[in-house]
This record gives C-alpha cells, structure tokens and sequence, in this order.
C-alpha cells in the first residue's frame, strides 16, 4: 500500500509535467496509481484486460476507463458493454497456423524425426517444476508414442539433464528458447502449456491441439479462469496440477488420447483457433487513437 501510494505521487507529478494525451493500461498493481492519477487530472484512460477474469486493478481503473478492450469473450467480464470490446491478445504476425510442409521443414531444422508427433512442452520463462517433473517420470512412455521437447526453464535444467537422455532426434531438453520458439511451436502436435493468456492466444493462432496446465497458485487464479474459458467451448485438454502431481501418468493418456484421434483433435484445435484474433493490435492502437480525439 506504501509503495501505491508513492507510486500515485509519483504519476501526478510526472503526468502534470508530461500532460499525455491518453493513457493505456495493462493491469497490475503498477498501473492502478498512474490510472488513479490519470483520471484525477482528466487523462483518458485505455484499459486492455488480457485474462479471462479482471484483477483488482482494471476492475478499478475500468469504471473510469474510456475504452476497455478485452483478451476474451466479453460474457466472461462485468465491464459496461458501451465502452467494451472483444479484441483479443496482440501477438506477433508470426504466429499461424504451419502448413504440413512447413511443420515438417521446422521439424528438420530443429533436428526432430519429421516421421513422428511432436509434443512441445513449456512451462512459461520461468518453467514449471511440476510439470517438469512429470514429464520426466513419464518420459519413457511418452517417447513410444511421439517425439517430446521440453522447455524446463533455467532453475531445473542442471537436475533433469542429469535425469534424461541426451538431446537427438527424440528428445530434447533447453532451459529457455529465445530465438524462433514460433518454429518449435508450429512443428508440434501437440503442446503442453500453462495457462496465461498470451500463451494461449499464440497457441490458438497456431491452431494447436493444446493440453493446458493452468497454476492454481497464480494471484486471484486467474489461470484456472483462463483455463474454464476454453474448458467450456471444448478448444483444450485441461488437466488439473494436483491430480497431475498424485498421478504424472494422466499426461501420457491425454497426449495418447490426442494422437490416437485425429478428427477429434482437429476438430478441437479448429475451435481453439476462434479465439485468435490476428487484428487485436491494431484494433487496440485504433481504440487509443479515438480516445484521444474524443
């Protein structure tokens, strides 16, 4: 609370120095006291929420906002439906759905068997131990059914490469990938991901079969809310972290559920692909545009 109120004099004094011409806000406690600000000196304000649930912050800043734009669905938020739009999450232009012979091409170049499934599996930056853990005691049988690539973040590689085989065609192991993780993602067949919004946006321009293993433990759990969107359309797999924990096998049968049935996994990722919207950037650049000259 101290520091929100530091943070608040702070905005005042530098938004009366710079007098901008609108303010767009992401969320977060960072942003509640340049809003607050903001609005004390009649600063429109542009919110974009991109989870499925509104945190503290936009839930605040939203009643003053002038335009409020959205991640998901509009049904999944109280916002005043007069200044709320759908636009979903601006993500790279990168991000499509891979043709076969582009899958197959990164495939190559990332040195995995172009002759078998793919399965990509992230934690986010920062890896998942739980998840990580899991894959590494059902590593042996996920390798009989597809090709696996974990992404295991900086804090666990040391402790599973010591655990798991060493990185060929089959299997491999990076604690972060920085340069074209778009390739990696579009050469899957499926991918295992946590559940934040941006993630999964990505994912659904892919048009991915996805398992997703949202953090329960996450402020406000906004990955389960998150995860309950897709859950309910049926565009994802979702697989609960505790039940995962007390038995790592439930992957194994998700993935072999996956690739044992294509239609129904097309079908799924056709779904899943409805919720990316390659024009949200724009489409937020055009709502602080017009506040402005409101």
């Amino acid at each position: 609370m101290f520091l929100v109120v530091a943070g608040f004099l702070q905005s005042l004094f530098k938004l009366i120095i710079w007098r901008p011409d609108v303010i767009f806000t992401k969320g977060g406690y960072v942003c509640l006291p340049v809003g607050v600000a903001a609005y004390l000196l009649n600063i429109p304000i542009v919110v974009h929420d991109s989870d499925a649930h509104p945190g503290l912050t936009n839930r605040i800043l939203g009643r003053w906002a002038r335009r409020i734009a959205t991640g998901a669905p509009l049904e999944n938020y109280n916002y005043p439906a007069d200044k709320s739009s759908y636009v979903g999450i601006p993500i790279a232009a990168e991000y499509h759905k891979f043709s076969e012979k582009e899958r197959t091409q990164a495939k190559k170049r990332w040195g995995i068997n172009p002759d078998k499934p793919l399965v990509v599996v992230t934690g986010g930056g920062l890896g998942a131990t739980r998840i990580n853990d899991a894959i590494a005691i059902s590593l042996e049988k996920l390798l009989k059914l597809s090709s696996v690539v974990l992404v295991s973040g900086n804090a666990q590689y040391d402790e599973l490469r010591s655990i798991t085989p060493k990185n060929d065609e089959n299997f491999q192991l990076y604690p972060f990938i920085s340069d074209d993780f778009v390739s990696l993602l579009g050469a899957a067949d499926v991918v295992i991901a946590r559940a934040g919004a941006t993630t999964i946006i990505e994912l659904a321009s892919l048009e991915k079969p996805i398992i997703l293993i949202p953090n329960a433990k996450l402020s406000g759990g906004h990955q389960l809310k998150n995860a309950e969107v897709y859950n309910q359309k049926k565009a994802a797999v979702i697989v609960d972290e505790d039940e995962l924990v007390a038995n790592p096998n439930l992957v194994v049968t998700a993935v072999e559920d996956i690739l044992s049935n294509p239609i129904k996994s097309k079908k799924m990722a056709q779904i899943f692909s409805t919720f990316a919207r390659p024009g949200a950037a724009k489409d937020v650049a055009n709502m602080i545009i017009s506040s402005v000259k409101q």
